[in-house]
């Protein structure tokens, strides 16, 4: 099971061979497939087509989207609303309303009443309806600060996981499993990855963190102080704290350099003053 805290994030086509466990809210897209149960403090919403394969706890209220299948057991201290053929395995306990909305979504009833206008010459009337629809479109619900999310197509298993985005693992995290991932990976401090890591970007493992396995990335790999990796090191350009310990072989196709804390700091505060932010952080200071 994977457990956390704020909210979680599953986008469209996910395959999680977990359980999830949080204190915040469970945002689940369309046609995906979650292997484990979910438990929640706060509020579920599930999208259109997607299957939990085991029980599903909220102390919030619960929205199940058209034909989302739970092979457990859903209950829920909250309000149920729940849309057409939607299959629950072994039943459900509510204790707010229960709602079941119409089987017809919502948006074939604005097709029906944009054709009607068509037909009737009605231009206007559509552009004001196009125009609010695109409006309510770009309301955003606002996310915790600490959050979980997975992109889109992403697998996440106990032997492999492959993500087309970037990887960014917090701080004090523990990850489990190999990660083949299409873009860069940040590791926090203290963070643990039990597993291989192989990045087509580059390669970041913060202060203490800890990789039971190799390292291989297409870009630049930073290992910083106290960084232990257990496998192999290949990439690019590998730039080695003197503090950090590899077990296994290192391979730097641009070579490799041993750096200090002090190096990477100056690097950074380069890189932030070219791009206009390390100023108004030096202000900020200042003025605190």
């Amino acid at each position: 099971m994977i457990v956390t805290t704020g909210d979680v994030i599953i986008a469209d086509r996910c395959l999680v061979e977990f359980g999830i466990k949080t204190d915040g809210r469970i945002f689940i897209g369309e046609h995906a497939i979650i292997d484990g149960g979910l438990e929640s403090d706060k509020d579920i919403r599930i999208d259109i087509f997607s299957s939990i394969g085991g029980d599903v706890s909220s102390d919030g209220n619960v929205y199940l989207g058209e034909k989302v299948k739970v092979v457990g057991k859903l209950s829920l201290q909250g309000d149920l609303d729940v849309g057409d053929s939607v299959e629950i395995g072994k039943g459900f306990e509510a204790k707010g309303w229960i709602n079941i909305r119409s089987p017809i979504p919502m948006i074939i009833y604005i097709f029906i009443y944009l054709s009607q206008l068509l037909k009737m010459g009605r231009s206007e009337e559509i552009e004001r309806i196009l125009e609010e629809i695109e409006e309510n479109q770009g309301e955003a619900i606002p996310i915790s600060e600490t959050f979980l999310y997975i992109p889109t197509n992403s697998i996440i298993g106990v032997q492999k996981s492959k993500i087309d985005a970037h990887v960014s693992v917090g701080p004090r995290s523990r990850v489990l499993g190999n990660y083949e991932v299409k873009g860069n990976v940040m590791l926090g401090d203290n963070a643990v990855v039990h597993g291989t890591v192989k990045a087509s970007g580059s390669v970041f493992c913060g202060k203490y963190s800890n990789v039971k396995g190799n390292v291989d990335a297409t870009g630049d790999i930073r290992i910083d102080d106290h960084a232990d990796v257990l496998g192999n090191i290949s990439g690019g350009a590998i730039y080695l704290s003197k503090h950090a310990v590899v077990s296994g072989t290192l391979f730097g196709r641009q070579g490799i350099s041993f750096t200090t804390s002090s190096d990477l700091e100056a690097e950074e505060k380069v890189r932030r003053f070219e791009s206009n932010v390390g100023m108004l952080d030096e202000v900020e200071h200042l003025l605190e």
